[in-house]
């Protein structure tokens, strides 16, 4: 917040040097009336009085010069910033900022969280039953910020933000739990999960290095599994898919529909 009011406090101050500097570039533009009718004039006057005009031509040229001035708009003259005008306005512009700032000093504090927010996750705190995915994923994340090295909460927080749709922000979360225990097989599976769906569905290189260390501690992640005989597929490798979805086909019910699907995926891969 502080941040925010430091900002804008500097906004305000370029946006007075910005309304002076067009001020002055509109003065600079503005031009006085111009003389150059009268000089003419004058000129035919000097002309004349040296005999170099007689009276006819002197009339007619008088004449037309004189329809020339008078077809020339005079020049519309743009009130000047002086020096003091410009400190004057800049001096008001920088003590508006500073008051600003100073009020948000005295009746604010820095720093602090938003208390409107703050007070929605104590009331979901206090009724997790009713809470859908996004604010089971609030509370828990503020539950983390009070204990960054709470790994089951952290575990817990990176499942409720793939339920919300935060892919990005459970692979963070997955990530920091296992900084915490890195032989924990079930959140290098999630991570490798949370990264396929941040990548839209495609198994990529981070994803599928989480998924093999996963099985590398529990051979028993079939998510896991499933997901390298995806990776393998994609690359033409039908028997690492093989190896890959032949434990898992082996676990799921004959009248499962997705283990019909795998084999017959398997089929027409071999």
């Amino acid at each position: 917040m502080i941040v925010f009011w430091t900002l804008a406090g500097l906004a305000t101050a370029m946006a007075g040097l910005l309304v002076l500097s067009f001020a002055r570039a509109g003065a600079e533009r503005s031009q006085p009336a111009s003389d150059t009718g009268a000089a003419e004039l004058a000129e035919l006057d000097r002309l004349k009085a040296r005999g170099l005009l007689d009276d006819d031509a002197y009339a007619s040229a008088r004449a037309e010069a004189g329809r020339r001035l008078l077809a020339t708009p005079d020049a519309v003259e743009a009130p000047v910033v002086g020096g003091r005008d410009r400190t004057v306005v800049l001096a008001a512009l920088v003590a508006a900022a500073a008051a600003a700032l100073g009020l948000y000093f005295v009746f604010g504090e820095p720093g602090l969280e938003d208390q409107s927010y703050e007070r929605r996750i104590d009331a979901w705190a206090d009724s997790p039953e009713t809470l859908d995915a996004p604010q089971i994923a609030a509370v828990l994340g503020r539950a983390v910020r009070r204990e960054p090295d709470n790994r089951t909460a952290l575990t817990m927080l990176g499942a409720a933000r793939f339920e919300a749709g935060d892919p990005i922000g459970a692979a963070s979360a997955f990530r920091r739990a296992l900084a915490l225990d890195p032989d924990d097989a079930t959140s290098w599976a999630r991570l490798g999960e949370s990264l396929v769906r941040a990548n839209e569905g495609s198994v990529g290189g981070d994803a599928e290095a989480a998924f093999v260390r996963a099985l590398e501690i529990d051979p028993e992640q079939l998510g896991a599994r499933f997901f390298l005989g995806e990776a393998a597929l994609a690359r033409g490798d039908a028997a690492r898919a093989r190896e890959m979805w032949t434990p898992l086909i082996a676990a799921l019910d004959p009248a499962d529909p997705r283990r019909a699907d795998l084999v017959a995926r398997l089929d027409a891969a071999a």
